[in-house]
């Protein structure tokens, strides 16, 4: 499995080099982005929504189910949550960080983050343990909710914040390099999207450090590798915040649940 690629630092600008990376790759990793304190303080406040929703026994959040496991001690918690960034002041306020909006430029003026609309800020708790319900995500492409939606496929990138420090055992974000450019054919049809969590030749680990950000193209075919170690190393947390263009489209208390949420069980 391949994890030797280019890694780059973010500043004021998107360089050339860095944008030619991603157009030809359709994912680009930049170290360092937060700092360990700023890790700490967002794992807390995760935490402190956690204990509400565990409490109020929330089912979902503007339509989209939330998932909710066991932790390796036997307590519940939740493993994905959707929209966190609109119940907590501190996932609300990191959002203002002015270099989100130089990610922008990775699409163009038309570009937008997407905090109220699709999912929102994703939460994301993968832990390898008897109870859990949220250890790997089979293959898929984010721009297929488009589609779902009847909707044109817009250009589309997802922002990942990656909390912990890992290794390839512990599992985590895997692409196929340059499947964006593909067809719409290969976008629908290449694997079964969701289903399938077999290696793929030609994939790439991703192997960040806690406070590292990754971006990837919404049509590139990437997948959430299980970890091959169980407990406590195994647990891995990183946020996921859409870049999006098109109709502005926010989602509100009354959304209803998109057909393709429903097979979020399916992730286990």
């Amino acid at each position: 499995m391949n994890s030797d690629y280019t890694k780059f630092t973010l500043k004021e600008t998107i360089s050339t080099e860095q944008r030619n990376f991603f157009d030809e790759h359709g994912f680009i990793h930049f170290e360092n982005f937060i700092n360990p304190y700023t890790v700490q303080l967002i794992i807390k406040a995760s935490l402190e929504v956690e204990r509400k929703w565990i409490k109020n026994d929330v089912k979902k959040v503007n339509g989209v189910p939330i998932k909710y496991g066991v932790d390796i001690n036997g307590a519940p918690i939740v493993q994905r949550f959707a929209f966190i960034n609109q119940h907590h002041p501190v996932l609300a306020e990191f959002l203002l960080d002015p270099r989100f909006k130089t990610l922008l430029n990775l699409v163009g003026p038309e570009a937008r983050l997407g905090e109220n609309e699709k999912d929102g800020m994703v939460f994301n708790h993968y832990v390898n343990g008897t109870g859990s319900k949220f250890t790997q995500m089979g293959w898929h492409v984010d721009g297929l909710r488009d589609i779902f939606q009847g909707t044109k496929l817009n250009p589309m990138l997802n922002v990942g914040i990656h909390l912990n420090s890992l290794k390839p055992e512990n599992g985590g974000l895997r692409i196929i390099p340059g499947t964006h450019k593909q067809g719409l054919y290969d976008l629908l049809f290449r694997k079964t999207h969701f289903l399938n969590n077999e290696p793929d030749v030609n994939e790439v680990s991703i192997v960040p450090n806690a406070g590292d950000l990754t971006i990837h193209d919404g049509r590139l075919w990437h997948r959430v590798a299980k970890s091959s170690v169980v407990g406590e190393e195994s647990r891995r947390r990183v946020i996921y915040i859409p870049i999006i263009t098109g109709k502005y489209n926010p989602k509100n208390e009354d959304s209803p649940t998109l057909f393709y949420q429903r097979f979020a069980g399916l992730v286990k």
